[in-house]
């Protein structure tokens, strides 16, 4: 019996991880042809911000040369339980500085839905709503982007999200890579095949009547997953807009980045548990394979843990027990499939890379330790499963001051 029900779970994980790389391969090509209109729409861009003093002046700077007509946006940047000089740095740059203090709700998504209460209250209404990070650097087409694909019909957007210090470390450029791999082989081969796209927490856009509609009432810590489930469950699929860039600082350390990805982990085990089988059973009873894949995303974070349990379980039988004592998938299957699983992982990463023309010798160098970052996920997700109904939200510090012409420079 517990042979039959390993075998089984192990073949479950293969067919998604195939299904997974299949899907990868729909983002190799671009589409070309793209529909361009006149800025018509109006944007309330928001800000999340936290003791961001020593970066968010970089954004106001960058945000004011954003090509799109003046008239048509304005900026509110939301000092959530500042400590700090953020709220006079932003009015000095001419910016709605919104303070909330509430130290029993903390957290991105608390802070948001109390600043769409304060927009809906105002004279002016906005047809769209954004969402940047405080550390960001936004393309100057992203509002002509955003603009575009409402004027199409899109209800929410995800941009495209880079890394604007892929050079400073290993786990900046673990990051970068990490990106690269989910904007062209995730998101880009969704909006190929028009499936949903998840949403990235940062370089957001959502229709001012949907959010009216739905509600924000994303408090998690994954606040962005849970809106997307949110979304997808009502037949809204987001979309992805490759051309509308925007850049996020990374952690510098191991120890920030793991921090960070605990919690990540630990708001997407509650994510999982509320929506993938109310999503699961909506894909059967419809049909419907956009839910399905949703669903699969959904519960991505029991993937990874099962794949570390059954990756420990083989490795302690047979390293220190002297077994095998149980069946592997492996034994049914010829040597040249597990070395050909392999090429593929490795084959898939640096392919993201070339596509997306990385120019850094430095981050293809890191390339030697990307393996560490990725087997990290490991014991992060692990732990986060014992400690899922943390809610404490974990703020990032962000210190690196980079302006979006060093980071195109480096780009090329």
């Amino acid at each position: 019996m517990l042979d039959i029900i390993l075998v089984s779970l192990q073949v479950v994980l293969a067919v998604i991880g195939v299904y997974q790389f299949g899907l990868a391969l729909f983002g190799m090509y671009k589409k070309k042809t793209k529909r361009q209109f006149e800025p018509t729409k109006s944007f309330a861009v928001l800000v999340a911000a936290h003791n961001e003093e020593k970066v968010v002046g970089a954004l106001m700077e960058n945000l004011k040369l954003l090509n799109y007509p003046k008239e048509l946006f304005d900026v509110f940047v939301i000092c959530d339980n500042c400590t700090d000089g953020t709220a006079n740095i932003v009015r000095s740059h001419g910016m709605n500085a919104c303070v909330r203090s509430n130290p029993n709700l903390r957290g991105k998504g608390y802070a948001i839905e109390w600043m769409l209460k304060q927009l809906w209250k105002m004279p002016r209404q906005y047809d769209a709503i954004v969402m940047f990070d405080a550390d960001n650097l936004a393309h100057p087409d992203f509002l002509r982007e955003m603009n575009n694909d409402l004027c199409s019909g899109a209800r929410v957007i995800q941009g495209y999200i880079d890394t604007k210090n892929p050079e400073d470390s290993w786990i900046t450029a673990s990051y970068g890579i990490s990106y690269w791999y989910c904007n062209r082989l995730w998101q880009l081969s969704r909006h190929n095949l028009n499936m949903a796209n998840f949403l990235g927490g940062t370089g957001m856009c959502f229709e001012t009547n949907l959010l009216k509609e739905m509600g924000w009432g994303a408090t998690s810590l994954v606040e962005d997953l849970e809106f997307t489930m949110r979304c997808v469950e009502r037949g809204v699929y987001p979309v992805f807009n490759y051309d509308a860039k925007l850049f996020d600082e990374k952690p510098l350390t191991f120890k920030a980045s793991a921090r960070q990805r605990l919690r990540w982990m630990q708001g997407h085990f509650t994510v999982a548990r509320r929506y993938f089988f109310p999503l699961l059973w909506k894909s059967i009873k419809e049909r419907n394979m956009v839910k399905l894949d949703m669903a699969l995303y959904g519960v991505n974070v029991y993937i990874v843990l099962l794949t570390f349990l059954l990756t420990a379980l083989i490795w302690v039988d047979q390293s220190l027990l002297q077994g095998p004592h149980f069946d592997t998938l492996y034994q049914y299957l010829p040597m040249w499939v597990s070395f050909l699983a392999i090429a593929a992982n490795v084959f898939i990463f640096l392919a993201a890379m070339v596509l997306e023309k990385v120019k850094s010798k430095k981050v293809y160098a890191y390339l030697i330790l990307f393996p560490i970052y990725l087997i990290s996920w490991w014991p992060i997700t692990f732990y986060a499963f014992f400690t899922q109904n943390n809610k404490q939200w974990s703020h990032t510090q962000h210190t690196r001051v980079v302006r979006l012409e060093e980071v195109q420079s480096k780009q090329g």
